[in-house]
């Protein structure tokens, strides 16, 4: 199986039309190979511009990820043809690999002057009903080839377009959310199979979106301004045809609300399926309203976009005791229903939509949606077929479908959405219910990827919380590539946090109008990832200039934004979320953990320090990395002296204190103190023993318990909980018959299936799945080794009952795969690929060693890391079930 080229990408582009860059970084991915140890040691690109010569570069290097642009620069509009073979220390040549790119409109001066958003008369503060624009232009084929055309569009909310009656793209959600104040994404769209020759029509749908909806709890609408509104220009080689601008007619169509929380309704009697086709102008309609050029800088976003990625067929009718009919999906999802026959009804009947998650005591539980609606409403009397929700999306497994009585299995098609992320992470094993835990964190990713990293996507909330995204970063890293899609929100984040004086805040976009301001107060664990995530984002994609781009973020928040008191810990006149979603925290209180919270925030402002030093250092930054250093040797003398005794003990003594300790190196490891780490692993494996393997961490610990078990020597502990069922637990709400990851470890009550009581019960919450880096680096045995992937590590560690996995990586060089499997009589075979110009370091029992490309098997004999199943403490609470002592 020769070498070969998989892709060919212009930075981190999910397609390379429409950059937003001049000089473009190029990088290629190998296909997977049996061919042994192959290594780049040149490469050549060529360059072909319209209009010019031919380049041809010859480069002898081994870099195959984020090469320098060898050519002059774009220019906005500019297209070229790129072509890339790669020859290898054997001499043998690559075939050539294609790539074609585009630029999109780099300055602000790009635009027309006459460009402008528009809209129609202000509707107030109250939710704005969707509305319609239209214009007409004209386009005068020349010869046989067709002159590339264009649309650059954008909004003040969210838009649809279509052209002479079609659907122009395939992007939802468009624009996406940005921090607006500051940066605007706008869209490229190839347009030039859509036109006719004579007079065309463009057709525009807008409506609030995150710009001007509700947003957060309690909910204010129009953070970012009140007024909806269209920009866009038209271009036909490379002339200006038509702007969006006064002489645009305006209307409303057949959506009367559209709102992210209460869902949308429709009435069937209004469409019009002329609206956007060469149908003479209509009595009733008004002309756009100018409300000038965006203030905040227009880009062109890197991201790929929010897309229909799949659909679902129904799996049950149920028939709840009420007697609602129910659709049941068998999978917790994010999007929508579409209907797929027309349903007949006289004007004024109406089809209603009400979504939820769970079902409680047999009926559709919407409690824990809070204020949201989620509900679609269909007025009836005209065509109904193929009709969709449009502008908003809900979170669901159960669809609850009243004023149609009629119902089958094929009437309806659940529609799921999500930002279009390439997957690039796989893991299977022997256990059936871990598997079913790895499914639902890719789920709860899929259904929290929309534009944004949001937290949830069903209730009043679907709000991009810095906490949740910075203990699930490295697992969504590996799942989906995430390498634009995360910088993007980065970039968005130091915005906002400039906005705050140097606060990161809890949610970023950050809404500006904001009751009480406590979305921007200072917190541990969500604001360090200003540095935690961009580190993160480094070692799996390995581009440097992501760190350099959030580098005055990360020196912001040490700097300035953290508040701290006179020793340099933080300040205690700001409360902590601490180690969140604890089990033992009360349903009503979610932050009232037993774990002091500011030992965590002090924790973790050790480990943040020592990033952000070692980060300077890669960065050339030397005296701030200096700095930092002092600051971080400083911090955990005082840290040592604060928490902790001389012989280990720590001053709090549960789960999530000793896994901080432990993972952050915040113990005295000299050889002198060697008893400090002793007793914390002794301590740690006690707790864990004595809570009989069942978490009692929160959003702090959960991420890093099972790894830091496994680093110290504790591996059956790390399984044993990892294979717990009993409630609280990873696998508890599979058991249960979860298929995304829930926000608490008990949602649903074990006793009798009821909801959580509390106000925070999701059931698509992706942050406890966090455990998945533990699923792919240590029971599937894939992680990095050096940052990018161009070195990985494999060393599957098996353990519990797991007895063989399977774990794939496509990586920036290509495809790493791990695949063991442990037989009865304790014969470990593993079978290791590795891409061209990929290395991988190999641990087993008795390996040791670096091996590049192609595929090895090794045969070992498992020996095992310890007593299986390990013990736990059988204590007086032993014979206590339910509060009742059983003799």
């Amino acid at each position: 199986m020769a070498v070969s080229i998989a892709q060919v990408s212009a930075e981190h582009h999910h397609s390379a039309f429409g950059l937003f860059t001049p000089a473009p970084r190029l990088s290629w991915r190998f296909n997977a190979t049996t061919v042994k140890n192959w290594q780049q040691v040149s490469y050549d690109i060529t360059i072909s511009r319209p209009g010019s010569e031919e380049e041809t570069y010859h480069v002898k290097s081994s870099d195959s990820v984020l090469v320098p642009w060898p050519s002059s620069p774009l220019a906005s509009r500019e297209r070229a043809s790129i072509k890339v073979r790669a020859t290898g220390a054997d001499g043998f040549t690559t075939d050539w690999s294609s790539l074609n790119v585009e630029v999109a409109l780099l300055h602000r001066s790009d635009w027309s002057s006459c460009a402008k958003l528009i809209g129609g008369p202000a509707q107030g503060p109250e939710p704005k009903r969707p509305f319609l624009l239209r214009n007409t232009f004209t386009h005068t084929a020349t010869g046989s080839l067709a002159r590339p055309a264009r649309l650059y569009a954008t909004a003040h909310g969210v838009y649809e377009v279509e052209i002479n009656g079609r659907r122009v793209g395939d992007q939802i959600m468009a624009p996406g959310w940005t921090a607006y104040q500051h940066r605007l994404y706008y869209q490229t769209y190839d347009i030039t199979n859509l036109l006719q020759d004579g007079e065309n029509v463009i057709g525009v749908q807008v409506a609030e979106g995150w710009f001007a909806g509700r947003l957060g709890r309690p909910g204010v609408a129009n953070h970012w301004g009140e007024r909806p509104a269209f920009l866009g220009q038209i271009e036909i080689g490379g002339e200006v045809v038509c702007v969006s601008d006064s002489s645009w007619e305006y209307r409303y169509g057949p959506v009367l609300l559209s709102e992210l929380y209460n869902g949308e309704t429709y009435d069937s009697t209004l469409y019009d399926p002329t609206w956007s086709t060469t149908t003479p102008k209509k009595s009733g309609v008004g002309h756009a309203q100018e409300l000038g050029f965006p203030q905040a800088e227009l880009i062109a976003p890197e991201l790929a976009p929010v897309r229909r990625v799949m659909e679902l067929k129904p799996k049950d009718i149920i028939t709840t005791p009420s007697g609602k009919k129910v659709l049941d999906f068998g999978q917790n999802f994010v999007g929508w229903l579409r209907i797929e026959k027309n349903i007949l009804g006289a004007p004024g009947h109406t089809l209603v939509i009400r979504h939820a998650e769970v079902l409680e005591h047999g009926e559709l539980c919407t409690r824990p949606l809070r204020s949201a609606k989620a509900t679609f409403t269909v007025g009836l009397g005209g065509k109904t077929q193929g009709l969709e929700t449009k502008f908003t999306f809900y979170g669901f497994r159960y669809a609850e479908i009243t004023g149609y009585d009629d119902l089958s299995l094929t009437d309806f098609t659940g529609v799921v959405i999500a930002s279009d992320l390439r997957r690039t992470g796989s893991f299977s094993c022997s256990h059936a219910h871990i598997n079913r835990l790895h499914e639902n964190a890719v789920w709860s990713m899929r259904g929290n990827f929309i534009s944004i990293p949001t937290d949830c996507p069903q209730r009043d909330e679907k709000l991009g919380w810095t906490g949740d995204i910075q203990v699930f970063a490295p697992t969504a890293n590996f799942l989906f590539d995430t390498s634009a899609f995360l910088a993007s929100w980065l970039a968005d984040l130091a915005l906002d946090q400039q906005d705050a004086g140097g606060v990161v805040p809890v949610i970023v976009p950050n809404p500006p109008k904001q009751p009480d301001g406590r979305m921007k107060r200072p917190m541990a664990v969500w604001a360090d990832c200003a540095v935690i995530t961009p580190w993160d984002l480094y070692n799996t994609f390995g581009d440097i200039k992501q760190l350099s781009d959030q580098w005055g973020s990360m020196c912001l928040w040490l700097d300035r934004g953290l508040p701290r008191d006179e020793r340099g810990f933080w300040s205690t006149d700001y409360p902590q979320y601490g180690d969140w979603l604890d089990p033992r925290s009360p349903p009503a209180m979610p932050g009232n953990s037993p774990t002091d919270s500011f030992l965590v925030a002090n924790a973790y402002l050790i480990h943040t320090t020592r990033l952000a030093a070692r980060i300077g250092s890669l960065l050339g930054h030397k005296a701030k990395s200096e700095q930092y250093t002092a600051d971080a040797a400083r911090l955990t003398s005082l840290f040592l002296r604060e928490y902790v005794t001389p012989s280990g003990r720590l001053a709090c003594d549960t789960q999530t204190t000793y896994t901080l300790a432990l993972a952050f190196n915040l113990l005295d490891n000299k050889p002198s103190q060697q008893l400090q780490l002793d007793t914390a692993r002794a301590r740690l494996s006690h707790l864990i023993r004595w809570d009989r393997f069942r978490i009692t961490t929160g959003f702090a610990g959960t991420p890093l318990i099972l790894r830091t078990l496994a680093t110290h020597n504790m591996l059956p502990l790390a399984y044993r909980m990892l294979q717990e069922r009993d409630c609280p637990s990873w696998l508890y709400p599979v058991r249960m018959g979860a298929t995304t990851i829930w926000e608490r470890w008990d949602s649903m009550r074990p006793a009798d299936g009821s909801v959580n009581s509390g106000q925070m019960t999701s059931f698509n919450h992706y942050a406890l799945g966090s455990v998945c880096g533990f699923l792919h680096e240590v029971v599937g045995g894939l992680g990095a080794a050096e940052p990018g992937w161009r070195c990985a590590i494999v060393r599957p560690r098996p353990g519990g009952t797991v007895r063989s996995a399977r774990t794939r990586f496509e990586s920036p060089y290509g495809p790493y795969e791990v695949e063991w499997v442990v037989d009865k009589e304790s014969k470990m075979m593993t079978t290791v690929c590795v891409p061209p110009n990929g290395r991988a370091r190999v641990v087993l029992d008795g390996v040791d060693e670096v091996v590049g490309s192609g595929e090895y098997v090794f045969e070992t004999v498992w020996k095992g890391e310890g007593k299986w199943p390990p013990a736990a403490i059988e204590g007086p609470q032993r014979n206590i079930v339910e509060g009742h002592f059983i003799p």
